[in-house]
């Protein structure tokens, strides 16, 4: 009598019920994969026989494939926290063993002591290190380590105004055509921006417009924390234009005669402002040292329309000193580092890895899988290139475990066996009768 085929079926159908239960158990498990038991049946001389006479020897567990599809994404309140929308495995290594790398989708991270971005079992997540001046990322991949300290000031060297003058409006006749800071009769409009120093001490540089009696064109005055630019000349004497403004009889901005009066170079309607940040125009003035530098002031865009004077745009490249206050990770993966005046650089960027064959990597346990040469080498790039889905900050990837789906395949199982046992019942019931004939 053969029981070969109901001790088969009834091994493979234990396995799946061990598949199915580990994929129950893990249903809340960040980033986990679904795993399918997958069989095949087993005949004895299969090649070697005549027609469709050789009954089958049962069944065997060919594999337990990983299934990657996507899981759910859901926010978190850990800004550290990151989900893979799409292709692609975190990069994570031992501490100080960089080589020794292993693959999740767990995005589950925060920082240990040293700084280092780590999952729950200490593992650091690997990315590229970011060129503080350029923004842009190395090509080579190590341990991320995040800043802990703030930044310094910068000290503004370009600012841009992207103005409307009033093109209603009619020159100033004496004895308002002498310009004075205190006098605002003597001039159309006024607008300022603030600028920084070495020291990160906050300034403000004001500019002033005056209509001329020549066709389009406007005077521009200038005065640095109250002080006017250039420096007056004498006691009483008139301050002098900083530079001009012309526009085109369409309203825009005629470049090629606009720009500084005195100092600088005329381009594209920039202003180089021969502003004396010297020390002793400072509030806090270091020793034997300047702190700024003259200030590039651009009018690209201006407009001189038939409508009120207004500012839509004012920049400047330079900010007080800042302390970090967070950080946050945008689609592309760079990990930004927020301060608390405002600016946001990237600190790194987060690798992401790709393979051929996701279902040859082997699980490792700790949601950790291992490149195998089934899978295939592992292709490393920045998220949202080549095949790489991108990222979400302050989210994570659910389980893509369907439980309904995970509960009618237990009672399936479950049937399997009982069935399979029913065979190896009857096939008891049937040897005992050969055995009891008389």
């Amino acid at each position: 009598m053969g029981f070969q085929q109901g001790i088969s079926g009834l091994s493979a159908a234990s396995r799946n019920l061990e598949v199915i239960g580990n994929n129950i158990a893990n249903a809340n498990t960040v980033g986990a994969k679904s795993a399918r038991a997958e069989f095949s049946d087993v005949y004895a001389n299969a090649a070697s026989s005549v027609g469709n006479t050789v009954a089958g020897m049962g069944v065997k567990v060919d594999a337990v494939t990983q299934q990657f599809s996507q899981g759910g994404i859901r926010t978190t309140e850990n800004p550290l926290d990151v989900a893979i929308n799409g292709r692609g495995f975190f990069r994570v290594s031992q501490p100080g063993v960089a080589t020794d790398v292993s693959y999740t989708r767990n995005g589950q991270f925060q920082l240990d002591s040293a700084g280092y971005v780590v999952t729950n079992q200490g593992l650091r997540l690997q990315g590229y290190a970011v060129d503080a001046t350029t923004g842009k990322a190395s090509g080579v991949t190590g341990d991320i380590l995040l800043p802990a300290q703030g930044i310094g000031p910068r000290v503004t060297s370009s600012a841009s105004m992207q103005i409307n003058l009033d093109a209603r409006s009619t020159p100033l006749s004496a004895p308002a055509s002498v310009f004075s800071l205190s006098d605002p009769k003597s001039y159309t409009s006024s607008t300022s921006v603030s600028t920084y120093d070495q020291q990160g001490n906050q300034q403000v540089l004001s500019v002033y417009f005056r209509k001329t009696a020549n066709p389009n064109e406007w005077e521009v005055f200038a005065s640095h924390d109250g002080t006017p630019v250039p420096a007056l000349s004498g006691a009483g004497a008139p301050q002098d234009p900083v530079g001009r403004l012309t526009f085109k009889p369409d309203g825009t901005l005629d470049a090629a005669n606009s720009g500084s009066l005195s100092g600088g170079t005329l381009t594209a309607g920039d202003l180089t402002l021969p502003i004396p940040f010297a020390a002793a125009t400072l509030p806090v003035a270091p020793s034997a040292s300047t702190t700024s530098a003259p200030v590039t002031l651009s009018f690209s865009g201006s407009t001189q329309f038939g409508s009120a004077f207004g500012v839509t745009q004012a920049t400047q490249d330079g900010y007080a000193p800042g302390q970090l206050v967070g950080f946050g990770i945008s689609g592309n993966g760079m990990v930004e580092a927020r301060y608390s005046n405002g600016k946001t650089l990237s600190a790194a960027q987060i690798a992401l890895a790709d393979f051929r064959n996701e279902q040859g990597l082997a699980p490792a346990g700790g949601n950790l899988w291992r490149e195998t040469p089934a899978s295939g080498q592992a292709a490393v790039s920045a998220p949202g290139t080549a095949n790489l889905g991108v990222l979400q900050g302050g989210a994570l990837e659910e389980s893509n475990v369907d439980l309904t789906q995970q509960l009618v395949d237990m009672i399936s199982a479950q049937r399997s066996y009982q069935a399979n046992a029913q065979t190896i019942k009857t096939m008891d019931q049937m040897l005992a009768t050969l055995v009891n004939l008389r």
